[in-house]
């Protein structure tokens, strides 16, 4: 059986509006992308069962009430733009804030995509060992580290005590980094890895326990040997 890509994107839409169906009847409240199927779903099958442009919009704003949805969902979905299949041709259709408010529903304070932190201070890598170092790019061209990377094993033009970076890496927030341009020199400071501190790929210097006896030297003599400067 071929199925055209359209076919391939209904299959999908019935597909999740399935699983919501399953949850909405066991009392799950919908997530954004559940609840958006299920109303799609709905409203396509009920053009292919004639029914009329206007029957069907004022049937999609009854099937689903806030106290059907995750909090904050009925606010993201403003509007929902679909095309029905009728008999007579495809017509598009929009459906406007489609999730009404729920009967004696108390009113949610929540705000989709809000970011919800503590009052105090959040203070990143705690109680980590820490040390800072003079970090110069012998190089031709700009070399960027980022935050999760080993920084032992950082691009071996980059001059720097290569034995004090063992098991550390930048103190800088996930999904940062630090840029060395060709021939400066940059102080920074490295954290001390958490977790079950094994590394592994990066430079192939480490492949393994960073605490296991034997490791820093071994892996100091694996970057002597490959070039990398400061070992």
């Amino acid at each position: 059986m071929n199925l055209t890509p359209t076919e391939m994107d209904r299959m999908i839409i019935f597909t999740a509006a399935e699983m919501a169906r399953r949850n909405k009847a066991h009392g799950v409240r919908l997530s954004y992308p559940e609840a958006v199927a299920l109303l799609t779903d709905e409203c396509m099958f009920a053009a292919r069962r004639d029914m009329d442009y206007e029957d069907i919009r004022d049937m999609a704003g009854r099937l689903l009430t806030t106290a059907d949805v995750e909090p904050g969902v009925a606010d993201m979905v403003k509007m929902i733009y679909l095309e029905c299949p009728f008999a007579e041709g495809t017509k598009a259709m929009a459906l406007f804030e489609p999730i009404g408010p729920a009967e004696d529903e108390p009113a949610s304070d929540m705000v989709p995509g809000e970011i919800v932190t503590p009052d105090d201070t959040i203070e990143l890598f705690a109680d980590r060992e820490a040390v800072e170092l003079e970090v110069t790019n012998t190089g031709d061209r700009d070399i960027q580290v980022r935050s999760h990377s080993h920084f032992f094993e950082a691009n071996r033009a980059l001059q720097f005590d290569r034995s004090l970076a063992w098991g550390m890496k930048l103190d800088r927030p996930s999904g940062l980094g630090v840029r060395f341009e060709p021939g400066m020199t940059k102080t920074v400071r490295l954290v001390a890895f958490g977790g079950n501190r094994r590394v592994s790929g990066e430079g192939g210097l480490a492949q393994g326990p960073l605490d296991q006896d034997g490791a820093r030297d071994t892996a100091l003599a694996r970057a002597a040997q490959s070039g990398y400067l400061g070992a």
